[in-house]
């Protein structure tokens, strides 16, 4: 069991001090409260930031009147864990499958990784970060950072600002920076906007009016200016985080049922129109049709994966790499280098740390304090367990070659660096989660005979409000 500060929990969405009138010690809880807080030299919330924080929360100006201190403990080191292991191997992978093409191509077999490395430690501050940061304070920022991901994904597409790459304007370059890749922006921008937007609304986002349209208007621009690069992969990851979140949130069964066929529907409109996206599928039905060319990458990959066997054939040792055979070998393909050098078991491993992340990203997302953190866990965690499926799912042909990465794993500053902020803000939320007696057993409040979620709204009590169960 985490271990949990002597300060009592506050008591978020309701008076402090909230007793029936005429009780007897009605304000004295308060008053202690507030002492010992002030006693132990933690801040009150009375800035304007906090108070603007407040009123989003739906706490009543009473509750501000004295100060507060959240319950905070330590954060699940097992995502600390899963996700240094996994940047830890990523960096290694990346050079061991980059050094080679480097050095022909620079003579510098840090070409790849050395900035990779720089990355990674932005990231880890990033991270340190926001762990250290109340994932509240999010809110504030939700509608900025919305506008500001649709304003850089049209930018991305303007001339002489996007950068092409293989037919798709997805890197934006500015100066002598390094190009970076706004969709991973966008992507942390959306989660935070939609669990902000979701908690507001609380139960309307079962309505048509208020909910699914309003849903559809949010994600529509983001999406649509994705697939506009053409980014066919981040589009889809983008659009499986969000009906995800929409779904936790309590969106209304038959309407979400609907847009499924009509997603899949606008997927194979949108791949119709694209030969190259015609040809990719043709190669993933059949890659040997065309070994030297659509099919390429697909048999290669695969190539590597029985090289490595069980055991695989030792770091460094890649066939295909170091051949020159395996197109994106450091980046979207890089678990087949992992499969090849360290063979079935270290792929497991991958993929084991992965599902520890998944496993421990949902149990925080159901433990969570409030509704914003619980569906930004769920969100966050989403985002980055699909984006692992997808691209582990292209390498072993499970799954057509979309372009995305690996996280944490494949070469990528953007995607590396945005995805440990995203952990950082997970870990915040896990500071501050409620114990529970088993990894389903949420509050009440969350959930009924339906099984559908229930939402907090203004002037209700919060679910940090409630007392902690003893597990």
């Amino acid at each position: 069991m985490k271990g949990y500060s002597a300060l009592p929990r506050p008591l978020v969405g309701r008076p402090a001090g909230d007793r029936p009138a005429g009780s007897r010690g009605a304000t004295r809880p308060a008053a202690r409260n507030g002492a010992r807080a002030q006693a132990a030299g933690l801040p009150g919330v009375r800035t304007r930031l906090g108070a603007t924080l407040d009123s989003w929360l739906g706490r009543p100006a009473a509750a501000r009147s004295v100060g507060l201190q959240r319950e905070r403990h330590e954060p699940e080191y097992l995502i600390i864990l899963a996700v240094v292991a996994l940047t830890a191997v990523g960096i290694l992978m990346v050079y061991s499958s980059s050094a080679v093409r480097a050095y022909v191509a620079s003579q510098n077999t840090f070409a790849v990784v050395g900035p990779q490395l720089v990355w990674a430690v932005l990231g880890v501050i990033a991270l340190v970060v926001t762990m250290q940061l109340d994932y509240r304070y999010w809110r504030l920022l939700s509608i900025p950072l919305y506008v500001t991901a649709v304003a850089l994904l049209v930018l991305v597409l303007l001339p002489g600002v996007g950068v092409n790459v293989g037919g798709s304007a997805r890197w934006l370059q500015v100066g002598p920076l390094p190009a970076v890749h706004p969709a991973e922006f966008a992507k942390l921008a959306l989660v935070v906007y939609l669990a902000h937007w979701m908690a507001r609304r609380g139960t309307a986002v079962r309505t048509l009016r208020h909910g699914t349209l309003p849903f559809l208007l949010i994600v529509a621009p983001l999406v649509l200016l994705v697939l506009k690069e053409p980014d066919l992969g981040t589009t889809g990851v983008i659009a499986i985080t969000a009906f995800t979140v929409f779904f936790v949130a309590g969106a209304n069964l038959w309407q979400f049922l609907v847009l499924v066929p009509v997603g899949l529907a606008g997927v194979f409109a949108v791949i119709l129109s694209h030969p190259y996206q015609v040809d990719r599928i043709r190669a993933f039905l059949n890659p040997w049709s065309d070994p030297s060319n659509s099919g390429l990458q697909t048999i290669q990959g695969l190539l590597a994966l029985g090289l490595g066997g069980i055991l695989g054939s030792g770091l460094g040792t890649s066939r295909v790499a170091a051949g020159l055979t395996l197109p994106n070998a450091s980046n979207d393909f890089i678990f087949a280098i992992i499969g090849e050098e360290f063979g079935l078991l270290g792929g497991l491993v991958v993929i084991g740390l992965f599902a520890l992340l998944a496993y421990e990203g949902f149990r925080v997302a159901l433990a969570a304090p409030d509704t914003f953190g619980g569906l930004l866990a769920a969100g966050i965690t989403t985002w980055i367990t699909a984006q692992a499926i997808i691209n582990i799912g292209v390498v072993v042909a499970l799954v057509p070659i979309t372009g995305i990465t690996l996280p944490f794993i494949s070469a990528g500053g953007s995607s590396l660096t945005i995805s440990l902020a995203a952990v950082g803000v997970l870990l915040s939320i896990s500071r501050e989660t409620l114990p529970r007696g088993s990894w389903n057993d949420a509050d009440s409040d969350r959930g009924g005979r339906d099984r559908r979620t229930r939402l907090p709204g203004a002037g209700r009590r919060s679910l940090a409000a409630q007392p902690p169960r003893r597990p």
